[in-house]
Order: structure tokens, then sequence, then C-alpha cells
């Protein structure tokens, strides 16, 4: 059948995916949270990038789960977390406990990165809708 390889790139894929669906999940049902979030770092048209946001985390995250363009998902994940990491984790103007929090979040957002770098170049595994194409 499948090997454990194939297993261990599936269980990977849905580790990376949850983070971003979870996430798009709450900010559905949070979305005046997002909105002030993103609004609090002076950018425009924060409802917008809300819902866009939003929309990217479930859908990318579903198509990670799925292994349905995976390699696409991954790599707007790659782009997306790291203008977030730059933006919303700017540890280097900070102090304090804010520095510490913001600096373990760069750098988790970093980690991200490179999984999502690594579907990108790998693709999904076999046990995906694509079959590891991508």
């Amino acid at each position: 059948m499948f090997e454990i390889k194939s297993w261990i790139l599936l269980i990977a894929r849905l580790g990376l995916a949850s983070a971003f669906f979870n996430s798009g999940i709450r900010k559905v049902a949070g979305i005046e949270r997002t909105v002030d979030n993103i609004a609090a770092h002076h950018l425009p048209y924060p409802l917008i990038l809300a819902w866009a946001a939003a929309a990217l985390e479930l859908g990318g995250g579903a198509m990670l789960i799925l292994g349905l363009r995976a390699r696409w998902a991954a790599a707007a994940f790659f782009l997306y977390t790291g203008v977030l990491a730059v933006i919303f984790h700017a540890y280097w103007k900070l102090d304090g406990a804010q520095y510490t929090q913001q600096i373990a979040a760069f750098y988790e957002h970093l980690a991200i990165m490179g999984g999502m770098l690594y579907v990108t170049v790998f693709g999904p595994g076999p046990l995906s809708v694509d079959r590891g194409k991508g």
C-alpha cells in the first residue's frame, strides 16, 4: 500500500494546515478583533484585509489538508507568513515583555515558512488529491 513516509508527509501537512485553518475559523468568528488588529498596525482597508486573510487561511488550509494544489497553497502561505512576521511581529521595535513575546512569534513564523517551503518544493506526498503533483 503506502509506505510510512507517505503517512509522515500527510501528518506533517495536516500539522501545517491546522494552524491556518484554525486561525481562519477564529478570524471569521471574531472578525472585529482581526479588523482592529489590522487597523492598529496602520494598514489600509482593514475590513477587506481581515476577510481576505480569513479566506486565505480557510481556503488554503483546506487545500493543504486535501493535498489539492498544495504547492500553490504552501507558496501563498510562505509569502503570507513572511509578511505577517514582519508587520505584526516586529520585535526589533520593542523591548521588555513585548520583545520576548514578539521575537518568539517571529521565529515561529520562520519555522512555519520552512515547512511551507518544503511542501512548495517537494509537494504534498502520495496521500493527497493531487498525488504529489502539487
